[in-house]
């Protein structure tokens, strides 16, 4: 395991959740969630890594091949991206709802046009 890669995870957690937080436009709100969801992507394909690691697929491979990698991390790295993408979808439909009845895509216009 890498250090680098932990660091790479925290980086882009953070700016993700910074771009959540300082974020004046739901479009803009929808990508930096996307960056934040996509640490956790690199975080479990990082548990799962060994070196000199192989495929975990056992057909036709010699006795003692060395360690496989985690299939487990691998596959819910894959659904992590696979429900990351529907989240995204869904989230940029509703701002494109959102922006068809308020006619911004600020939140703090929205919030003033609740009242």
């Amino acid at each position: 395991m890498s250090a680098l890669a932990y660091g790479v995870v925290a980086w882009l957690f953070l700016v993700g959740v910074y771009g959540v937080v300082t974020s004046r436009n739901l479009i803009h709100l929808v990508v930096c969630l996307s960056v934040a969801q996509s640490a956790t992507d690199i975080l479990l394909l990082e548990i799962g890594y060994r070196g000199g690691g192989h495929a975990p697929v056992f057909v036709s491979l010699p006795a003692h091949p060395g360690p496989a990698v985690d299939a487990v991390m691998q596959a819910l790295a894959l659904t992590d991206v696979v429900v990351g993408a529907a989240v995204t979808g869904l989230l940029l439909a509703l701002a494109v709802q959102v922006h068809k009845r308020a006619g911004t895509l600020d939140p703090d216009a929205l919030r003033a046009t609740r009242d």
